[in-house]
C-alpha cells in the first residue's frame, strides 16, 4: 500500500491523519471537529455486488408489477412507479412528473448500473474504466435518490385514504421497500473503499 493510502482526511474539516486500524465495533473520530473519519466495512465488495444483482431483479420486477391497487366503484387500476410518473404529466404538474421521473427513476437505476459497472470489476480486484467519473457520479447522485419518499407517500396513502376507498398494497410495494434499502446500503461509505483497496 502506498503512503497516500496510508493517511485519511476528515472530509468536515481537511485534517490528515494516519489511516487507523479498527477492531469490529470501533470508530475512528476527527479531534479537531468530531467527524466520522473511519469505520469497519459492513460489507464485502462480493457482498455488494451480490446485492447489486438482488437490486436489478427488483428494478426489473417493480417495471412491471403495481406497487398499489385502488378499487373503486366497480373498478381496479394498478399504478407501477413508471404509471405513477406518467399520471403526473396529466395537468398542470408536468414539472413535478419531470423530477418524479428523475429521482424515483433514472437516479436510482443509474445508482445501481454503476455500482454493478464498478463491483463487477472489483470483483476481480480491477479498477474499472472511468473509475473515478463513476465513482464521483455516485456521490453527486446519492442525494438526488428519493425512492424512500415515494414508499413513505405510498405507505401514506395506504392508511389515508382507505377509509373512502380501497387501497390495497401490493408485493410490488414490499418490493419498493426492499430496493430502497439495498440502494441506501450499496450507495454508503463501504463502497469508498474501492478508492483504497483496487490497484
Amino acid at each position: 500500500m502506498s503512503d497516500n493510502n496510508q493517511l485519511i482526511i476528515c472530509e468536515y474539516c481537511d485534517a490528515v491523519y494516519q489511516r487507523p486500524t479498527l477492531a469490529r465495533h470501533q470508530q475512528a473520530h476527527c479531534v479537531r471537529c468530531g467527524g466520522l473519519l473511519a469505520r469497519p466495512h459492513f460489507f464485502h465488495v462480493d457482498h455488494l455486488l451480490a446485492l447489486c444483482l438482488t437490486a436489478i431483479m427488483l428494478i426489473g420486477f417493480l417495471s412491471f408489477y403495481p406497487v398499489l391497487v385502488i378499487r373503486t366503484g366497480g373498478q381496479s387500476h394498478a399504478a407501477t412507479l413508471v404509471d405513477a410518473v406518467w399520471a403526473l404529466t396529466k395537468g398542470p404538474t408536468d414539472m413535478l412528473a419531470l423530477v418524479a421521473a428523475f429521482s424515483i427513476v433514472i437516479v436510482p437505476v443509474t445508482q445501481v448500473a454503476l455500482l454493478t459497472w464498478l463491483l463487477g470489476f472489483a470483483h476481480f480486484r480491477q479498477r474499472a474504466p472511468a473509475f473515478r467519473g463513476c465513482m464521483r457520479w455516485l456521490a453527486t447522485l446519492g442525494p438526488w435518490s428519493m425512492l424512500e419518499v415515494f414508499l413513505l407517500g405510498a405507505l401514506v396513502a395506504v392508511f389515508k385514504i382507505s377509509g373512502r376507498i380501497d387501497v390495497l398494497p401490493t408485493m410490488g410495494l414490499l418490493a419498493l421497500g426492499g430496493l430502497s434499502l439495498l440502494i441506501i446500503g450499496m450507495a454508503g461509505r463501504d463502497v469508498q473503499r474501492l478508492w483504497d483497496e483496487l490497484p
